[in-house]
């Protein structure tokens, strides 16, 4: 991810790649006329398109980088991180979905915040859960868009700060336009472009370690462990990371807002099915880079990669012709693009609707229109700024973000919507004690400060932990 010279082939199919982005925004953007469609599409989208945006905006970058390198360090202890897909998808289409999609229609609500507001008839609750969205959305766009900028910089050789505005001004430029309608047909494009490039990179990666038996014999004789059930970590590693993408998810609030967009509640049952092997596909490259960058590697017919997040650009330079390249490339802009749309719009949706909402202060609906994209330009510039600026902790943003999100937002979201029994205090408390034990524990753990036994993370322990207070704070009010 480099290189300082593109090919013709790369530009080519790079300004392509922006070119139908932009197209997409504009069509959006004449389309957007009042603040549910900025925030919700107008509750207007199909099934499929759904699937495939909800795909995009789950992946991200990691399926392209995170994820082949994740696989070529640790080997099968990252299909654990995959695993859960299916059983965390039928849960929350099943269950939080349908009741998000019919709670929005009957009292058209537009975010997360909403739905917890509404659930504990709590402006408080509302509140706080916009403050955790809002304090992880920076982050959580910041990592994105850095990644965003070793794809542009890669692409056009232009050098990483210009590919980070960029990259940032080209995904402002649908986002503030269009809002989340322009999102989703991206999302729609990216998501196709994403599953097409995985399926051919998995082809090449297959015939470059000579079919998938020999692949296995050369790790197998070097490192036995690599290829076994619980991959080189082992199993307490395994299941941590199962539990924690399992059960995590169901907070990440840009995927859960989605529910609100489906026109038809009852094509849910089949969002499952679809979504999965969308991302089946998708997670082909995953797998099968991973796994052949570390037979190659150990046969000495490719240079080790000089960090696991390099193994998909080192395997693609050394094994796959420049178009298909370019076209991975494109598709890793593709999936990062989609996610940053997603926590712009909810970002400019906690600021715009739920805080002057909680505060009693809600604002006139053609307002928030305008200022929705005003502040979707704000939090680009602030994510862009961090990105340039943080270093190696736009990575500790990244793993904050995610676990802010799950730990803050499971309990009173995932659990409340289905446990009559979840009261105010226990969600307010749930959410006071995600925020407050992820920051601590998160600089603690990145600063060295304390040290968890093997297969325990930060994200598990306190996600757990809020789902106790939750459970045990509503019981107590119950009683």
């Amino acid at each position: 991810m480099n290189s300082t010279a593109p090919s013709g082939t790369l530009l080519a199919i790079g300004l392509a790649y922006f070119a139908v982005c932009a197209a997409i925004g504009w069509w959006a953007s004449r389309r957007t006329k009042t603040a549910e469609d900025f925030f919700v599409a107008a509750r207007g989208i199909g099934l499929v398109p759904f699937a495939l945006a909800a795909m995009a905006s789950t992946l991200s970058g990691f399926a392209f980088i995170g994820g082949p390198g994740l696989v070529y360090g640790v080997g099968l202890t990252a299909m654990f991180i995959i695993l859960p897909a299916a059983l965390t998808n039928t849960y929350g289409a099943l269950v939080l979905g349908v009741r998000m999609r019919a709670l929005g229609e009957r009292h058209r609500l537009v975010t997360i915040p909403d739905a917890i507001g509404l659930r504990y008839d709590s402006r408080a609750a509302q509140g706080l859960s916009a403050v955790a969205i809002l304090v992880g959305v920076v982050g959580y766009v910041a990592t994105n868009v850095l990644a965003l900028g070793v794809v542009v910089h890669a692409l056009f050789g232009v050098g990483l700060v210009p590919g980070i505005w960029i990259g940032a001004a080209i995904t402002l430029a649908y986002s503030a336009g269009g809002g989340i309608l322009a999102g989703i047909w991206v999302d729609v494009f990216q998501g196709a472009l994403m599953a097409v490039a995985s399926t051919i990179v998995f082809v090449f990666a297959l015939d470059s370690g000579n079919g998938l038996a020999a692949i296995t014999q050369v790790i197998q004789r070097v490192d036995p462990t690599f290829l076994g059930p619980w991959g080189t970590r082992g199993a307490m590693v395994a299941l941590s990371f199962f539990f924690v993408f399992a059960v995590g998810s169901l907070g990440q609030p840009h995927i859960a807002h989605k529910y609100y967009m489906l026109k038809d509640a009852r094509r849910l049952r089949w969002y499952p099915v679809l979504m999965t092997i969308a991302m089946l596909l998708a997670q082909l490259l995953f797998v099968g880079v991973g796994v052949a960058a570390k037979a190659l590697v150990l046969r000495g017919e490719l240079p080790a990669p000089a960090t696991p997040d390099d193994t998909t650009a080192t395997f693609l330079l050394a094994q796959v012709p420049v178009a298909v390249s370019a076209l991975v490339f494109a598709g890793v802009a593709a999936a990062i693009m989609s996610t940053v749309n997603s926590f712009l719009n909810i970002g400019a949706a906690a600021i715009t609707h739920d805080i002057p909402k909680a505060c009693g202060r809600a604002i006139d609906p053609a307002t928030q229109l305008a200022m929705g994209r005003r502040w979707t330009v704000v939090l680009s510039i602030a994510a862009a700024l961090t990105a340039m600026f943080s270093g190696t902790l736009v990575a500790f943003l990244g793993i904050f973000g995610y676990g802010l999100f799950a730990c803050a937002l499971v309990p009173a979201l995932a659990l409340g919507l289905t446990w009559e029994g979840g009261t105010k205090e226990g969600a307010l408390a749930s959410m006071a004690t995600g925020l407050v034990l992820t920051a601590a524990l998160e600089v603690a753990a990145w600063t060295k400060l304390i040290s968890l036994p093997t297969g325990v993370t930060v994200t598990g322990l306190t996600l757990v932990t809020t789902m106790l207070v939750y459970v045990f704070v509503s019981m107590r009010r119950k009683t």
